[in-house]
């Protein structure tokens, strides 16, 4: 995908007259533990930034690089984080759809269009949906590293307190490391528990 197709959209929208396009994007679905974060960015019209992806297709220190340019350059940006608890009160979609509607809220300049990550959201402005939007627009691209980025400095800290858990190195997605230590030291606060292998442990179900 090269740099001008990731600005089709964006592009398309200039045309029609939009102009404070925000793109958002989630991270943290998949993991047993820790929050679903959400980010809103709004880009200034026509940026370009070299290498920019989908967070899932850059490594750690490429995100942390681009994390900081995007700080520095968008026009706005908002963060939604949406706990546990909540996530096992309300299931993970809509869990991930109230983290970027508050990530929308949290800009300081109001957007005159949405693009999310294939994630419909009711909004008095227009939003698009767009499938893998993270791999296809800018905007949602760069909504995607400052999601990820922020979750996981998130979870580093959240590691800190619970160093037996080496959340650092997994984020707390549900690697085969990471459910052995569940099953060792058993589920703390945190954890997610309706999702199946934290419900399993909780209920003495769990096979390894």
């Amino acid at each position: 995908m090269t740099k001008e197709n990731l600005l089709k959209y964006e592009k398309e929208l200039y045309t029609k007259g939009y102009n404070l396009i925000a793109g958002t994007d989630e991270a943290g679905r998949g993991p047993l533990v820790g929050p679903v974060v959400a980010s809103a960015v709004i880009l200034p019209k026509n940026y370009q930034l070299e290498g920019l992806n989908d967070s899932k297709q850059l490594t750690e220190k490429q995100r942390e690089k681009f994390f900081d340019i995007i700080k520095k350059d968008a026009i706005s940006i908002g963060i939604g984080i949406v706990d546990a608890e909540k996530i096992d009160e309300i299931n993970i979609l809509e869990a991930s759809r109230l983290a970027m509607n508050i990530a929308l809220d949290n800009l300081n300049v109001k957007p005159d269009y949405i693009l999310t990550d294939a994630m419909k959201l009711e909004r008095d402005v227009p939003v698009l949906p767009i499938i893998h939007g993270d791999a296809l627009s800018l905007s949602i691209a760069a909504a995607s590293v400052i999601a990820k980025v922020t979750r996981d400095r998130l979870m580093v800290e959240f590691g800190k307190l619970h160093p037996e858990y080496e959340i650092a190195k997994h984020k707390g997605y549900p690697t085969k490391k990471h459910l052995e230590l569940i099953k060792k030291y058993g589920i703390i606060d945190g954890y997610r528990k309706t999702y199946k292998p934290v419900k399993e442990i909780i209920e003495g179900k769990y096979q390894r």
